[in-house]
């Protein structure tokens, strides 16, 4: 395989997987291109490369941004701006993970607690069942965050052998 094909074959691949991890296709397109590149990028070479519009590549750069993924760079001499990826998958996990945490779990966890002072008749048994459900459901909620909080704030190497350790 060559090597144009094998970027377009992971752009392709990663852009999937961004869906999948709460990232739209483009987004994750963006970010594939700018983790394999050697140097920074500018929009204009986002848009060629990827054959998108430039409001598309700017939403999505932006949103990039947002997310702690992409950073704005700049090159001496230039005045357009250029943006790189961190490397680092580990980072961009941890970086996936807080923001999802954020934009999913944090508002959960709070509807949770609201949802848990429920008023009614104690001895009504559809009462009963929500309750405990919605008790059951915080409790994972919160152990999922506690799990998630511990892992963003990990370093690399003790996750890695935790996680060999659940293997084993």
């Amino acid at each position: 395989m060559k090597l144009a094909e094998a970027k377009a074959q992971f752009i392709q691949t990663w852009g999937s997987l961004g869906a999948q991890w709460g990232i739209n296709r483009t987004m994750a397109q963006i970010h594939a291109l700018l983790m394999i590149m050697p140097e920074p990028l500018s929009a204009d070479e986002i848009m060629a490369e990827l054959n998108i519009s430039r409001g598309n590549t700017n939403m999505n750069v932006r949103e990039l941004i947002n997310w702690g993924l992409v950073d704005r760079v700049l090159v001496p001499g230039e005045r357009k701006e250029y943006f790189t990826a961190e490397k680092d998958i580990y980072k961009v996990a941890k970086e996936i993970a807080r923001e999802r945490k954020r934009r999913e779990l944090d508002p959960i966890l709070k509807t949770l607690e609201q949802l848990q002072e429920v008023e009614g008749d104690p001895k009504d048994k559809h009462l009963k069942s929500f309750k405990d459900s919605i008790t059951e459901i915080n409790k994972f909620a919160h152990q999922t965050d506690k799990t998630l909080n511990a892992f963003v704030k990990a370093d690399a190497n003790w996750f890695y052998s935790t996680l060999m350790k659940l293997f084993k």
